[in-house]
C-alpha cells in the first residue's frame, strides 16, 4: 500500500540516535552530520519503490556528500515479518551494493516514530544546525524509476541547502510502502 508522508515542518529539530551500523559501529546524528547539513533516509532492502530507485539514492548520495552533506539510511522495517530487512540481510545489501553511506538498524523503531517516518523511501533533509528543510521526493519516480531525465528533487533541495541553509518552500511528498510496524 502507498503513503506518504506530511509536508515539511521547516526548522523542526532532528531527533538524536544511536543506532548500529551495517558495519559494526554504532552511530548517532552527531556522527553521520556534515558541516553544510544532514539527510536521513529510511530505507528498506525489499521496498519495491526503494529497490527501483536504489542507484539514484546511492548517486545523489555521494553527488551530496562532494557539497558536505552528511549521509545516513535506516531501515526501521519489523524483521520479523519482513525477514528480507534483517540486520543481516542490511550488512549483506550494504556491502554487495557498496553502499557511500552508513546503513543503520532501527530494530526497536524508536527512531522512526521520533521521526515519524511515515514510507520507504522517506528523506529528511537537515541544516547544517539539525533543522529540517526538505521532505519531499527523490524524484518523479514511483514503484518504477521515471525517465532518467527528470529532475532531482532530493538532491537540488538539499544543494539548495548546502548553499543557502533554506529548503525549498515547493515540495513533493515522496511516496512509498509504509514502515512495517511491529505489532503492538
Amino acid at each position: 500500500m502507498a503513503v506518504s508522508p506530511p509536508v515539511c515542518d521547516f526548522g523542526w529539530k532532528a531527533p538524536e540516535f544511536a543506532l548500529p551500523a551495517t558495519d559494526g559501529r554504532t552511530l548517532t546524528f552527531a556522527d553521520v552530520a556534515g558541516p553544510k547539513g544532514t539527510l536521513v533516509m529510511f530505507i528498506c532492502n525489499h521496498c519495491p519503490y526503494v529497490l527501483a530507485v536504489m542507484d539514484r539514492i546511492q548517486r545523489d548520495a555521494e553527488d551530496l556528500q562532494k557539497l558536505g552533506i552528511g549521509v545516513v539510511a535506516i531501515c526501521s522495517n519489523d524483521a520479523e515479518s519482513y525477514p528480507a530487512d534483517s540486520f543481516e540481510n542490511m550488512q549483506e545489501m550494504a556491502a554487495d551494493r557498496g553502499f557511500p553511506f552508513a546503513y543503520l538498524h532501527d530494530k526497536t523503531q524508536e527512531v522512526a516514530r521520533a521521526y515519524d517516518a511515515a514510507c520507504t523511501p522517506d528523506f529528511f533533509g537537515f541544516d547544517a544546525q539539525g533543522g529540517l528543510q526538505y521532505r519531499g521526493r527523490l524524484d518523479a519516480s514511483g514503484r518504477q524509476a521515471a525517465d532518467p531525465s527528470v529532475r532531482r528533487d532530493l538532491f537540488e533541495a538539499m544543494k539548495h541547502v548546502a548553499e543557502t541553509g533554506q529548503g525549498p518552500r515547493d515540495q513533493i511528498p515522496s511516496m512509498g510502502c509504509s514502515i512495517k510496524w511491529k505489532a503492538a
